[in-house]
């Protein structure tokens, strides 16, 4: 996991899959059409959302990770908090679901890494970071707009 400020990108040198990402991170408006956007094919692409932040212990909120994907997640309009959790301390809630890239984990008690997610800063997360978005981090109920540019591990220098 790398966690830190856009204007910060170029000091880690993970190829040219994070060079592209950063690129278009850094053309993108935070008026940007909600929508998927292509950068390299299927490779590297980003996904435009909003939603309203929730309690980290709201029933129903889940923890993700992705085996096939890197996350790159960045705040675009308000902030939010993500919960991380080191996968192998997590129970499966069923099996990983290759075709959408996904495994969900039970929630555990509150995480102890959060990562407040404002404008600009980016989080990097990688296969053994469990995650929940979406959590609030001042008031309950802010609306969130952010990207999420997912880049096939295979293409990052790790």
């Amino acid at each position: 996991m790398i966690v830190d400020h856009i204007q910060n990108w170029n000091q880690y040198s993970l190829g040219e899959a994070w060079e592209k990402a950063f690129r278009f991170l850094q053309d993108l408006s935070p008026e940007a059409e909600e929508k998927e956007y292509p950068i390299d094919g299927d490779a590297i692409f980003a996904r435009v959302m909003s939603y309203q932040t929730e309690r980290e212990t709201k029933p129903g909120k889940i923890l993700e990770a992705h085996r096939k994907y890197a996350d790159i997640q960045m705040a675009l309009i308000d902030s939010e908090r993500i919960a991380v959790y080191p996968t192998h301390s997590l129970a499966s809630k069923g099996p990983y679901a290759e075709d959408r890239d996904v495994e969900f984990f039970e929630y555990k008690a509150p995480a102890k890494l959060q990562l407040s997610m404002t404008p600009g800063t980016f989080a990097l997360l990688l296969p053994q970071d469990a995650h929940m978005p979406g959590l609030f981090t001042e008031a309950e109920g802010a609306k969130v707009k952010k990207v999420v540019v997912k880049i096939l591990l295979e293409r990052l220098k790790l």
